[in-house]
This record gives C-alpha cells, structure tokens and sequence, in this order.
C-alpha cells in the first residue's frame, strides 16, 4: 500500500475538521469500552449478589437475624439484600410504634421498597444513555466528517487542469476513514447497550417478584399480630 493512502496518513493529512471528527469519535469509542467492561462487571456481581441472597433468604432462616447479618456487613451489590433492608426496617419501624393497621404498615413498607427499587434501577442502568447516545449518533458524526472532506476534495478540484481519480482519492479516502471510525464507535455500543437493557431489566423483574413475595410474607405476618 502507498504510505499516503495509509490509514495512519489519511488521518494525518485530513482537514482539521475532519480529524476533529475522528478525534471526537475515537475518545467516543474509548469512553465507551471503558463503561462497557465496566457494566458487564457490575451486572455480573449484581447477578451473583442476587442469587447468593435468594438462597440465604428462602433457607429458613429467621428474618431478623438476616436483617442483622445483612446490615452489620452489607452487600450493596445485592438489589434484593437493599429491597429487604428497606422493607424490614419500614415494618419493624411501624409496628414498634403501635400502628396497628395493617393497611398502613403494608403502604409504609412497600414504599420504602419502591425508592430502594428506584435506586437499584438508577444503578443498573447507570452508563447506559451514554452508550445508546454513541450508538445512535457515531454514524451521523462520521458522516458529516465524510461529506466534509469529500466537498474539500471536489473544492481542490478546481485548481487542477486535469481531474483525475488519483487527484481525489485521497481526500475520499481520508474522508470515508471518518465514516469507518464513526461505525467502529457505534457498533459495540449499541450491542452493549442492547445486552446490558436485556440483562439490567431481567434483574429488575426478578427484584420485583421478590419484593411481590418479601411483601406477602410481611402481610401474613402482621395479620397475624393483628
């Protein structure tokens, strides 16, 4: 290959436009490998959290040592260890203080598990608008670096006697290299993306069948008191 129609050259001898825009979509696709490494891990441990949880939780054991085993050495990767921390304090809370509707105490706890389920969906999803935003818009960015340097090659055209394919091509070919990095950027972002809503809303769901059944339990209990 001709060292002016290099990768590395067509990048160099691009227009400042252009490579503003090559610059601007290569630190996209960094930051965004960065958060997609960074996802799979949290998504992983909050996959194990969960499950390490829901096996302690339906073992039998006593629902107030498990609150005070929880509490004294907590697991913030666990989304259904937070929604049943935020549930039992809320119930234990309202029944020492004599509320002796269970209507009332029932609300109170299922509350205090929705803003604990607002806040293990703040944390799932976190990176995720980033990754769908390089997705959506990396193509159109290149793309604009591609027009504009395909207008600067046909502008040069008009100080050549003789226009030829070898006159233009290189300014094609530096342009369309924006088109090439715009497409690398957004190719694993949207995947990731993709995968991670997949996986960050099956974690959601399954938060929310345990909240469904924490919630059954704590209402069979309190009728019980009652």
């Amino acid at each position: 290959m001709d060292d002016k129609m290099s990768i590395w050259s067509l990048v160099l001898e691009a227009s400042f436009i252009v490579q503003l825009v090559m610059l601007s979509l290569m630190a996209a696709s960094f930051l965004s490998w960065v958060m997609i490494f960074q996802r799979r891990a949290a998504l992983s441990k909050a996959k194990k959290a969960f499950k390490a949880f829901e096996d302690r939780f339906w073992s039998g054991v006593d629902l107030g040592q498990l609150y005070r085993e929880s509490t004294a050495n907590p697991n913030l990767e666990s989304g259904a260890e937070n929604l049943f921390r935020a549930g039992l304090k809320e119930f234990t809370r309202l029944t020492q203080h004599g509320t002796a509707d269970p209507e009332v105490v029932m609300n109170g706890v299922q509350r205090a598990m929705r803003v604990a389920m607002s806040r293990e969906e703040e944390r799932l999803e976190r990176h995720l608008p980033f990754l769908a935003t390089v997705g959506s818009t990396s193509p159109y960015v290149g793309l604009f670096g591609t027009v504009w340097g395909i207008m600067n090659a046909f502008r040069g055209l008009a100080n050549v006697q003789q226009a030829t394919l070898a006159s233009v091509a290189p300014g094609i070919a530096e342009a369309l290299v924006a088109t090439a990095i715009g497409l690398f950027a957004a190719i694993p972002a949207v995947v990731a993306y993709n995968r991670f809503s997949a996986q960050a809303d099956g974690l959601l769901a399954s938060y929310e069948t345990f909240a469904d059944e924490f919630s059954s339990i704590l209402y069979r209990r309190v009728h019980a008191n009652g």
